[in-house]
């Protein structure tokens, strides 16, 4: 089990500085990778801006979005960007992806919100062009306005629709689950396994759960209070995801095993809280 943790770049309290020492003291201590969430009607730090900080100020970690809504950008500015990331880093930059369920983000970002199915596989496709060097437009007589080719960015695709399952296979190294827990991931993770399979990929897909996380016991009501605001757009579910957050040895230890235990060889623990010591907090318990 490859195990990454959350900057904190979508908690209220977090700034510029915290996010960078956040990302440091992460590779010190040695999880596998760093991840952002996010989402464009929250305050919040944006993913891909983040992570090209963070690359300047790490050298080996690796780099997720877990994940950006990819819909809300325009193609050829999310490949270009994630491009950017991936070249600045030294190829450390892993791309989750997926569609969003707030009208609020597509509002935001003026992008269509009905569509936005059509439109994602619309920009897998382009985006795998691009990557490659391949011919994807016509900008004033260039044809490859990405630049500079290279290999493909390992992709991850979010959601838990049959279409995310087809996206996951035809185009990415793998699945991200969302919050609700391997209960709620463990569904998908047989009908990713098995359509890797029967459509002939080689090896195993890669497998990413997420758990949200706070070490002090202290701070559980902040905690939680963090985790109904972000998704108060998703109503009752709300309280389902914020009680679902791991606080306690036990269950940072338990969770692990659990997702283990379904199948999913990556875990990424997000932060709730905008703590710089919940990094080593966390790194004691499961490093």
């Amino acid at each position: 089990m490859r195990i990454g943790i959350g900057v904190p770049n979508t908690v209220p309290g977090t700034n510029g500085p915290l996010v960078l020492e956040w990302a440091r003291r992460a590779e010190q201590r040695g999880f596998a990778f760093v991840s952002t969430i996010g989402r464009i009607g929250y305050p919040s730090y944006d993913s891909l801006t983040a992570l090209a900080a963070v690359a300047g100020a790490t050298t080996r970690i690796g780099l997720m979005t877990n994940a950006v809504l990819g819909p809300t950008y325009a193609d050829a500015v999310l490949a270009k960007t994630a491009m950017t990331v991936a070249q600045l880093s030294g190829g450390r930059l892993t791309l989750g992806l997926g569609v969003g369920a707030r009208e609020s983000d597509y509002a935001a970002a003026e992008r269509d919100f009905k569509g936005r199915g059509a439109a994602f596989d619309r920009q897998l496709e382009y985006l795998h062009r691009a990557c490659r060097g391949e011919p994807v437009g016509d900008f004033d007589g260039e044809r490859r306005p990405v630049g500079p080719p290279g290999e493909d960015i390992p992709l991850l695709i979010g959601g838990h629709s049959e279409r995310a399952v087809r996206r996951s296979v035809r185009w990415a190294a793998g699945w991200t689950g969302a919050g609700g827990g391997p209960a709620r991931a463990e569904p998908m993770v047989g009908r990713i396994a098995k359509a890797w399979q029967e459509a002939g990929r080689a090896g195993e897909p890669r497998l990413a759960g997420l758990a949200y996380f706070g070490t002090d016991d202290r701070l559980a009501a902040e905690s939680d209070e963090y985790l109904r605001s972000y998704y108060a757009f998703a109503g009752d579910h709300a309280a389902t995801i914020a009680d679902g957050a791991v606080r306690t040895p036990q269950r940072i230890r338990g969770i692990v095993r659990e997702f283990a235990g379904i199948g999913m060889n990556e875990l990424v623990f997000t932060p709730t809280l905008a703590r710089l010591d919940e990094v080593d907090r966390l790194a004691d318990i499961v490093l």
